[in-house]
């Protein structure tokens, strides 16, 4: 088993983290397979959301497998550990449907950052939020100070990184971290999720885009899918690919 499932639940999919033994926390098998799943939701177009969950434990996910990670070399470290998992949350974060993190206990180190890659969160009452690396000498290297600090602020993730406080479900919720605090976090993701198939697919996912280009999330990318889609539901391009395809010059038309 990977430790982390792909469920599908009619248009919305359930990424859901597996490894309580500990604390779900994130190892290589569980990289690859977010990274999978990932692109097996863009390929299906029937789904309207993501739901990311957890099963039961002390943390949401408690961030990366230390054991996964403490052996290898400065240069295997950076090069691997750190740059794979920035591509594979990255790739959450830029999924074309929206996604919503159910955080029923602590998120910790990569856990948080997984919750920021999505595009909202619950929480429960007693969770909290915190960036514990460097009690083990290391720094946050999934986006925990880039990401993290366009949500949340410089001054926040410092007093997490730097001096390692603690983020309570309350406080998260006032500064906009996350956009509700339930009792059962994964209900109230779902309801979230649920409500997306009564509006406009392709008016979220354009939103979406919008929303990144806005705040550098990939910027570049965001901008060029904007046009793409403009310019691909034009007259013009269907003249432009039957004029191709028929060998002759292209009359456009202009709409």
């Amino acid at each position: 088993m990977s430790g982390l499932d792909l469920i599908r639940h009619g248009a919305v999919a359930e990424l859901r983290l597996d490894n309580p033994g500990k604390l779900n926390a994130f190892t290589p098998d569980m990289l690859a397979a977010l990274e999978a799943h990932c692109a097996a939701i863009e390929r299906d177009g029937a789904l309207r959301a993501v739901v990311v969950t957890a099963a039961p434990a002390r943390a949401f996910c408690a961030g990366a497998d230390i054991a996964a990670w403490s052996g290898l070399a400065p240069a295997e470290f950076a090069r691997h550990w750190v740059r794979d998992g920035h591509r594979v949350f990255d790739r959450l974060a830029r999924l074309s449907v929206p996604s919503v993190a159910a955080i029923g206990a602590h998120a910790f180190g990569g856990g948080l950052e997984l919750a920021a890659a999505c595009d909202a969160r619950v929480m429960a009452p007693g969770a909290t939020l915190a960036l514990p690396e460097a009690g083990v000498g290391i720094v946050p290297g999934w986006s925990g100070t880039q990401r993290l600090v366009r949500l949340i602020g410089e001054p926040v993730v410092k007093e997490m990184a730097l001096f390692g406080r603690r983020i309570d479900a309350g406080r998260a919720h006032a500064m906009g971290f996350a956009c509700e605090v339930a009792e059962e976090p994964d209900a109230a993701a779902f309801a979230m999720a649920e409500r997306l198939a009564a509006v406009s697919p392709r008016a979220v996912e354009v939103a979406k885009y919008m929303i990144h280009a806005a705040v550098g999330e990939d910027r570049a990318a965001m901008i060029e899918a904007l046009g793409g889609g403009m310019a691909g539901a034009t007259a013009d391009r269907d003249e432009g690919v039957a004029a191709f395809a028929e060998k002759r010059k292209p009359n456009f038309p202009g709409s």
